[in-house]
């Protein structure tokens, strides 16, 4: 017992000593939980929110002295991340703490009057994915708004943006394609912490009615823009069943769009969540040939066999590729998926996505795109070139705009 002991405190040890980054939680606890003092605290969390020696955010404001911890509230996934993707989650106790667990995903995205009666700051520590399309921030901006109505503070302790901090790519949402998965006017990869993002949120009128929630953002310490998450040192939790690895982050956004028609594969099911494109019609190797061909910068492309033990082409033998992002900051990440489909239209004119997808799917296709244009203008002739301008559009623009709150260079 004594050298198991001693061995979790080497391990946890190295992994502090291995870490260049402090998330906010850990600078939080270093200024003696600043903020937080004489107040009854929520916060919103998930298992990703942990300190450098794994060790939950809840269970630290639960033990900080000083610190009265009121209400947790789970997002996609819940608190504990024992709830399904896309399932909702149900109010609950937290069995470690005894402190009320309140669904933010559910019948209530947004905390009510009730959930934060008992709150004076509603705290957010979540690991993100740096993609518009994932459930998290929706719910941090949802949650700032409330605040703001009901005249609670908000605090976020800050996290690395895992995709990059440089990295801004699509079109921002428009009107008609708001959703959960598109809840702010914010391109598709926009390149901002979430500490950041709640700073843009909040001083660029994008709350209801355009008020301004009281926000205090923890910064994180020994973060730079260009990192990648191993540079940082930390420990990766995954954010959700299919992000097992920091790399799967990156190719989420390469062909999660895709996707949503659940018309091929791209790895959910199998070993390589969104790393793949592959179907039963697809030949590997002049697939592969002809991606390959299109010389997208900073991505390669390998044949691959593969049968899915779940999800789409469960138990069938499908063919395609592996997608290999060898320069993160060069690779057109959003447009990996276009570009398949593009050279899927050259090899197999039968096999068209929009003709063949099922047409339910294509509402949710625009949500995720946040424009209905991406799929009027690509689906005329699947070339990328039809739909890349109106793709990139607002980049520049955004990161102009953006730039104003960064936090770290």
């Amino acid at each position: 017992m004594k050298r198991t002991f001693i061995a979790g405190i080497i391990a946890a040890t190295a992994l502090v000593a291995s870490a260049q980054v402090k998330p906010g939680v850990e600078v939080l606890r270093d200024r003696n939980f600043e903020g937080l003092h004489g107040k009854r605290v929520g916060l919103i969390t998930n298992p990703t929110g942990v300190d450098n020696n794994l060790k939950s955010t809840v269970d630290i404001l639960a033990e900080a002295k000083g610190v009265k911890l009121t209400g947790l509230y789970g997002p996609e996934h819940g608190v504990r991340g024992d709830v399904h993707a896309g399932d909702h989650v149900g109010n609950s106790v937290d069995e470690a703490t005894g402190v009320p667990v309140y669904s933010v995903y559910g019948k209530t995205r947004k905390p009510t009057p009730e959930m934060l009666k008992d709150v004076d700051v509603l705290v957010y520590d979540i690991q993100d994915n740096g993609c518009r399309s994932f459930t998290f921030i929706s719910t941090m901006a949802l949650a700032m708004e409330a605040c703001a109505e009901q005249g609670k503070e908000f605090m976020v302790l800050d996290r690395p943006n895992p995709v990059g901090g440089n990295k801004i790519e699509g079109n921002l949402t428009e009107p008609d394609c708001v959703s959960f998965v598109s809840q702010l006017p914010i391109p598709y990869l926009y390149g901002m912490t979430p500490g950041e993002l709640a700073k843009y949120i909040n001083e660029e009128g994008l709350l209801k009615d355009g008020k301004k929630v009281k926000l205090t953002v923890v910064p994180m310490e020994g973060y730079k823009r260009d990192m990648d998450f191993h540079e940082t040192g930390m420990p990766w939790v995954l954010p959700s069943p299919h992000m097992p690895t920091p790399e799967s982050v990156l190719y989420y956004p390469a062909t999660g769009i895709l996707g949503e028609f659940y018309y091929l594969s791209i790895g959910v099911g199998y070993t390589l969540p969104f790393k793949l494109i592959c179907a039963e019609w697809i030949d590997a190797e002049e697939f592969a040939k002809t991606l390959n061909a299109k010389e997208i910068p900073g991505v390669s492309f390998r044949p691959i066999h593969i049968k899915p033990f779940y999800s789409t082409g469960q138990g069938k033998n499908l063919q395609g590729v592996e997608i290999y992002i060898t320069d993160r900051e060069k690779a057109p990440l959003t447009l990996v998926q276009f570009y398949a489909i593009e050279a899927m239209n050259e090899l197999y004119p039968e096999g068209k996505l929009f003709e063949n997808a099922d047409p339910k799917r294509f509402n949710m296709w625009d949500k995720v795109c946040g424009s209905k244009e991406i799929r009027k203008r690509f689906a005329k002739n699947y070339r990328v070139a039809d739909m890349i301008d109106y793709w990139n559009k607002d980049v520049e623009s955004f990161r102009k705009a953006s730039s104003k709150y960064y936090l770290y260079k």
